[in-house]
């Protein structure tokens, strides 16, 4: 008797397998806490994750790297596309994967690159300076020459 009585007091929507507010509210803390674990943890750690591809696919021979132990190096040879080979003194070199490069301390300018620069630095330089500036520094050479030598051991002035 009570049965019948229980199944009766539920609202027709729900029996018959519709949608209602109750399991909305319901389900809505567990939603919501999933948007904020996103856009907290998840969504960083993946912007992270680019920005470390990023830098490890550009890597090139020269860089200053620091690995993932805590050892600082030189990338020596990039030797593949998982490999790289890291100079860490004076003629020793360790084979190391690209995901143990934790950070790139210092970057190396590609050689065109370091060229172009320097040309149209060189043209700014010559236009900044003056007729008068020119002939200055010509003058200031020769007496830097000269007070090496008089200070050396001898006493004598190079001539």
């Amino acid at each position: 008797m009570f049965i019948s009585e229980a199944l009766a007091q539920t609202s027709g929507g729900a029996a018959a397998g519709g949608f209602s507010i109750d399991a909305l509210q319901q389900f809505l803390p567990l939603i919501l806490i999933f948007v904020v674990f996103y856009f907290l943890m998840i969504r960083p750690q993946q912007k992270k994750m680019k920005a470390h591809r990023e830098m490890v696919n550009a890597l090139r021979r020269g860089d200053r790297v620091l690995l993932q132990g805590g050892i600082y190096g030189q990338v020596a040879k990039v030797t593949s596309e998982t490999e790289v080979l890291v100079e860490i003194a004076d003629k020793v070199q360790i084979r190391v994967t690209r995901g143990a490069i934790a950070e790139v301390l210092e970057k190396t300018q590609p050689v065109a690159a370091a060229a172009e620069t320097e040309e149209k630095a060189a043209p700014a330089k010559r236009s900044t300076r003056g007729k008068k500036a020119a002939a200055e520094e010509s003058v200031v050479q020769p007496a830097v020459t000269e007070a090496p030598a008089a200070e050396g051991g001898a006493g004598e002035k190079a001539e």
